[in-house]
């Protein structure tokens, strides 16, 4: 009996690994399910991003849809747009991450510089002139990030252009992979699934954190991070079509559903309470258990943790952590 029962344990460890084989294989050739990439946001963690999807490149995965919000979005866009994660890795690495984000002129080395109506303090933009704004409005060359916010991210909306390469107004789907973008619109103060325009323009909106990069004006929508509402938008890629979902999730500190409406937050002490609260979390919740395959490498990191090392260390530990749950598929 002891035999036996030896003999059926060893059979079933040495099927484990053909099992794993089955079911990715499952999701590869012609007759495979339509597969929909979620890449939800997180800021700098969003490198573990690209270590997740070296992985699946690896097996040999291929997407269909693909749907992304604030560094998900930007990631996301990238993908559809041809790049695959060893370049999303290389493009990571290689930015200046304070100078995107803040806009700062490297340039020089003064005080306090005027350049056409924006005043610089050591570099960094920190006002622009009423006789600048109407002088740019005039001409037509007046910005579409408007509104209270610290930065503009004009740096990196110019950036997401050159990377990108694509036409002023595109419609997502006709990318080489469809892609949706999710952002918050501030005056009606609901989820916005961004699928046309300027796509350098929707990433900027899907990223824009209130407080510190100003709002993006879209579509008659004023827009912010698209993680207010839908953090890992797995319903909007199913929307799109796919059957089979595989979703990429930086959150690190889970919490229960509670009701709370996203105009509360407006109010004074309304958005601290709604960054404690996180009212979205049914939302999230519901989409966590609605992906088929679901990816969530645990990280001790920040939002802000751009620095190259830390940035190759996510990039490893969501690598690590795809190729463990793929052994076990």
């Amino acid at each position: 009996m002891f035999s036996r029962f030896i003999s059926i344990i060893t059979a079933l460890f040495l099927t484990l690994p053909m099992q794993a084989q089955v079911n990715l294989d499952r999701l590869k050739g012609p007759d495979r399910p339509k597969i929909g990439l979620v890449l939800g946001g997180g800021g700098a963690k969003g490198a573990a991003e690209i270590g997740v999807l070296k992985a699946l490149e690896e097996e040999g995965l291929e997407f269909d849809y693909i749907a992304g919000t604030s560094i998900g979005s930007i990631l996301g866009a990238l993908y559809s747009c041809g790049f695959r994660a060893a370049q999303l890795e290389e493009m990571f690495l290689s930015q200046s991450w304070l100078t995107l984000m803040t806009d700062r002129k490297e340039e020089t080395n003064k005080l306090v510089e005027n350049d056409d109506g924006v005043i610089h303090a050591f570099g960094f933009p920190i006002y622009t002139t009423a006789k600048a704004k109407k002088k740019r409005k005039k001409s037509g060359e007046e910005s579409p990030v408007q509104g209270f916010g610290l930065n503009n991210g004009d740096k990196i909306i110019a950036l997401f252009d050159s990377l990108t390469n694509q036409p002023d107004s595109v419609e997502f789907d006709s990318l080489p992979i469809p892609f949706r973008c999710v952002a918050t619109d501030v005056k009606t103060q609901n989820e916005a699934i961004l699928r046309n325009g300027s796509l350098p323009l929707a990433m900027r909106a899907s990223m824009a954190i209130p407080g510190m990069f100003k709002p993006v004006r879209m579509k008659g929508m004023l827009l912010v991070d698209g993680g207010m509402m839908n953090n890992l938008p797995v319903d909007v890629v199913k929307d799109m079509g796919a059957e089979y979902v595989i979703a990429i999730d930086l959150t690190q500190n889970k919490h229960e559903s509670r009701d709370f409406s996203l105009k509360e937050a407006w109010g004074i002490g309304g958005l601290i309470d709604w960054v404690v609260s996180r009212p979205d979390w049914k939302k999230y919740n519901d989409n966590v258990a609605a992906a088929n395959l679901y990816f969530n490498p645990t990280l001790d990191y920040d939002a802000l943790d751009f620095q190259t090392d830390k940035i190759r260390r996510m990039i490893d530990i969501g690598y690590r952590t795809a190729k463990q749950l793929l052994s076990e598929q």
